[in-house]
């Protein structure tokens, strides 16, 4: 029996944005206030995450321009991490740098391959404002660095150039989501 909460079980399911939407393009704000609006934010973040099939998920991916994210991430061991970083800083980003496929949730069906370290640190604060640090490697660090860039509005395809760029917009251009923005 479990006798710790789940994530996201108290949160709504929010619309997702797309790419091309301005607020996915511009930094987020630091959050000033950790109340209950906060604490509900990252909830309705978990639930948008989990019903999208997510390993993380960016504030502003749901319209609003926060630094926060969520994050329920396998490294390349499997071991899960779970957990969210409110005003969260990329500290480290080193080690080898490797290609591999990356969505993005306000992508839908699209994914490419992206360089990215694989050992990132992120320093930041829980929802209750207690300094939190995360360490990840492999799959992990990608991630953390992929949700660390959308709250500097950058998404996974500014990172990629030549043929690789081309293809993921000329894709995106094609699908119902992509017309929007």
């Amino acid at each position: 029996m479990r006798n710790s909460f789940i994530p996201g079980t108290r949160g709504r399911v929010r619309p997702l944005t797309l790419h091309g939407d301005p607020r996915l393009h511009a930094p987020c704000a630091e959050v000033t206030d950790f109340g209950p609006e906060l604490a509900s934010l990252v909830e309705d973040l978990f639930a948008t995450m989990y019903a999208a099939q997510g390993v993380g998920l960016a504030a502003n991916q749901v319209g609003r321009s926060l630094r926060v994210f969520v994050y329920d991430c396998p490294d390349d061991e499997d071991v899960r991490h779970l957990g969210h970083v409110v005003n969260p800083r990329l500290v480290e980003a080193d080690g080898v740098v490797l290609r591999g496929p990356e969505g993005c949730l306000s992508l839908p069906g699209l994914e490419a391959g992206t360089e990215r370290y694989d050992h990132a640190v992120v320093e930041g604060f829980t929802v209750t404002g207690e300094p939190v640090t995360v360490h990840g490697t492999g799959f992990f660090a990608r991630c953390l660095q992929h949700e660390c860039d959308h709250l500097e509005g950058r998404v996974y395809v500014d990172r990629l150039a030549g043929w690789r760029k081309r293809k993921v917009l000329r894709q995106a251009a094609k699908v119902s989501w992509g017309s929007r923005g």
